[in-house]
């Protein structure tokens, strides 16, 4: 992040770092749409009545106001008032609501856009930040082989980015139908208050976390101990998976006949769909977590977070879920299952910890020499030549000194420099040199060709 940055959390990347978020995006883009995901865009601001039932990220909501309102903010009500957006699921749900007869169902969405929260800021984490999202989103109902399929394209695109510096992910999964089946069989109703707590058990530790669910959820201490134990329960497979459940549920007196217990058992079953898919197709990459709960209201369903191998410290670095009630109008639903990867974190960790860097700022990979200003135009329709031929060139912005404008190209990472012929000369032709090997050569605007290894634009890793 540029230094000197005169609001925290909001990062403005140098030109270089900028290479490696651009880098990232491309192919983050390029693996959606492979798996035939459509990209869209939606405004900055929603309605503060959509922003503000969305749970704990509420109160991290940037509410606008016009300057002559300013003082006079409290004559209007926060739901009738605009707000920043704080992810890019909420304005999907409106969006497929407003344009549903638009589009074709199940809508596969793609969507890398900049969201604003108002968290406190730290290493890898911001208040404006980009997200990539991918959502499937049904209409009346969405098949639950969604929820496997989302976090294997979010895998994909992960293993794609180990080339700018990334660890191995692994996508950790639970299903809310499991937590609060399990939850309300305890005898426990505030299910929203114990899924937020069981959330911060990464952050503060299990006793913590215990005594927050004595303290605010209505639990004692036998109970809270027992959302602990399904918190650590661990499985290699489904089937492990079910027994180890219904061994915990028989420890607490959950009868498999009682309505928490059915509950329960769909999530379990699909969330051991999940594991033993995501196993057969992508061994490793998605495990059972039921300590996962996510601090947003509007799952309903799966949910996901995802880690780095050797990077605990940066936490989850893609999350989300199923959710049903999202979107609706009148009695028709439109469910969904999406993933959102905090893209500036992962970018903040490959500059600051990977080590990934640009080879060049520039992307150009000619810079044309300019003798004179009489012979600007000359140097211009050389490089409109180049461009023409997909060849990235740029013209030298005065007619200093020969060295000095070599030392321009160097400064932006462009590895050739092109003379043109001087025009006084009888039978004079242009000339390009590398300015990296010292080659120099006599060349065609129409028909010569940078060496790839040094015209390419190309992302590196420290080793």
């Amino acid at each position: 992040m540029a230094k000197g940055a005169s609001i925290s959390g909001f990062p403005e990347w140098l030109p270089s770092e900028r290479v490696v978020e651009q880098r990232v995006i491309d192919t983050l883009r390029e693996v959606f749409e492979l798996n035939g995901f459509i990209g869209i865009e939606t405004r900055a601001v929603e309605q503060g009545s959509s922003l503000l039932k969305k749970g704990e990220t509420s109160k991290e909501i940037y509410l606008l106001s016009r300057l002559q309102e300013v003082g006079h903010e409290s004559d209007t009500p926060i739901e009738d008032r605009l707000g920043l957006h704080f992810d890019l699921t909420v304005p999907l749900s409106r969006y497929v609501v407003e344009h549903s007869g638009d589009l074709a169902f199940p809508f596969k969405r793609w969507q890398i856009q900049k969201v604003w929260r108002g968290e406190r800021p730290q290493e890898g984490r911001f208040r404006e930040f980009v997200q990539a999202d991918i959502d499937v989103i049904g209409n009346g109902d969405l098949p639950d082989h969604y929820e496997v399929e989302l976090p294997l394209v979010m895998v994909s695109a992960l293993e794609r980015l180990r080339e700018f510096g990334l660890p191995k992910a692994t996508v950790h999964a639970n299903n809310r139908k499991l937590s609060e089946g399990f939850y309300r069989g305890l005898g426990l109703n505030d299910i929203e208050g114990v899924l937020r707590e069981i959330d911060k058990l990464d952050k503060i530790g299990a006793d913590e976390v215990a005594k927050l669910l004595v303290e605010g959820c209505g639990a004692d201490e036998n109970q809270a101990r027992a959302c602990l134990e399904l918190a650590e329960l661990t499985a290699a497979d489904g089937a492990e998976l079910s027994g180890k459940f219904d061994t915990l549920c028989e420890k607490h007196g959950i009868a498999n006949d009682s309505e928490a217990y059915v509950l329960a058992r769909q999530g379990l079953d699909t969330l051991a769909m999940i594991v033993d898919e995501a196993a057969r197709i992508r061994p490793g990459s998605v495990i059972a977590d039921l300590k996962i709960a996510r601090g947003l209201d509007y799952y309903t369903g799966s949910v996901y977070e995802t880690f780095l191998d050797g990077a605990a410290a940066l936490g989850s670095i893609c999350s989300g879920g199923r959710y049903d009630n999202l979107a609706s109008q009148g009695n028709r639903k439109y469910p969904g299952v999406g993933l959102s990867i905090g893209l500036s974190r992962l970018v903040s960790y490959m500059l600051h910890t990977a080590g990934a860097h640009a080879n060049r700022v520039s992307p150009a990979s000619v810079l044309v020499a300019v003798w004179n200003e009489e012979d600007r135009s000359a140097s211009n329709q050389i490089a409109n030549q180049l461009r023409a031929r997909g060849i990235a060139a740029d013209v030298a912005p005065t007619a200093a000194k020969l060295g000095k404008q070599i030392k321009h190209a160097d400064k932006l990472g462009i590895p050739y420099v092109w003379f043109p012929a001087d025009k006084s000369a009888q039978d004079a032709s242009d000339e390009v040199k590398n300015i990296i090997t010292g080659d120099q050569q006599t060349a065609d605007a129409q028909s010569w060709e940078p060496d790839t290894v040094y015209a390419q634009q190309t992302v590196t890793v420290e080793a």
